[in-house]
């Protein structure tokens, strides 16, 4: 098992290659899976390899399998990003508020972060989240952050958000559905408390991709007691459930 650092100034790089952040997926997919295989004994076949993550990292794991099929033929996802009407626009609300204290001007507020202790102010968590991920979804090809909505009143910037929705996972399956159907195992879980909805996120993952035609008995579906945090002792029991259903 191998854990990949994929950490930028913003925080996570959401596994995606983007102007604003680096080429975070590239990298994952001609760097890592090229070293490890070179270096480690490991079966240098894509029904022989799985990924796994939690948060933005199921994110990755659910998005790579099915970028590339190719590297990868199984997943695990702890409580991914996807369903983005629940997960993320609830939080544009709130980042419209905290911007007013720095003229709408999210930049302006990079800089305060970065100037002082972080996560002094309350507002510190959803403006970073809010700044991360656009970098990572809806960057310029100059690497200029975009938001995806207007920083004044919310309303939501239609070309920007559309750029987000295109990499929600449940809406990806169906463009996908052929990687998918050729995934040796999948598993799905979340905790039924969590903060930005992942559960009913995993919910729609599970059914976007029961769609695709992969059959019940190579996904592992399940809801626990807990919030977003905390659940780091999930990882054992998806990883034992995935070898045993890798290629060897």
């Amino acid at each position: 098992m191998l854990y990949v650092d994929a950490w930028t100034a913003f925080g996570g790089s959401q596994f995606v290659d983007s102007p604003g952040t680096g080429r975070y997926h590239s990298y994952l997919c001609e760097e890592v899976v090229p070293w490890v295989d070179a270096r480690y004994r490991t079966i240098a076949d894509r029904d022989s390899r799985a990924i796994a993550g939690k948060s933005s990292g199921g994110f990755g794991a659910m998005i790579t399998p099915m970028l590339r099929p190719d590297l990868f033929g199984a997943l695990a996802t702890h409580a991914g990003d996807n369903l983005y009407e629940l997960a993320y626009l609830p939080e544009f609300g709130n980042a419209v508020r905290a911007l007013r204290e720095y003229d709408h001007d999210i930049m302006r507020w990079w800089d305060d972060f970065r100037s002082r202790t972080s996560f002094t102010k309350q507002s510190d968590t959803v403006l970073l989240l809010t700044l991360g991920v656009s970098a990572c979804f809806s960057a310029r090809e100059d690497g200029t952050v975009e938001l995806p909505f207007d920083p004044v009143t919310g309303v939501l910037r239609p070309e920007q958000w559309q750029r987000w929705l295109d990499w929600d996972p449940v809406r990806m399956v169906e463009k996908h559905a052929e990687a998918v159907r050729s995934l040796r195992a999948v598993w799905i879980d979340a905790g039924t408390r969590d903060e930005w909805f992942l559960d009913l996120g995993a919910e729609a993952y599970r059914n976007e991709v029961a769609k695709a035609g992969l059959p019940d008995d190579r996904v592992h579906f399940e809801l626990f007691d807990a919030g977003h945090g905390g659940i780091d002792y999930r990882y054992p029991l998806s990883l034992r459930w995935l070898a045993e259903r890798l290629a060897r």
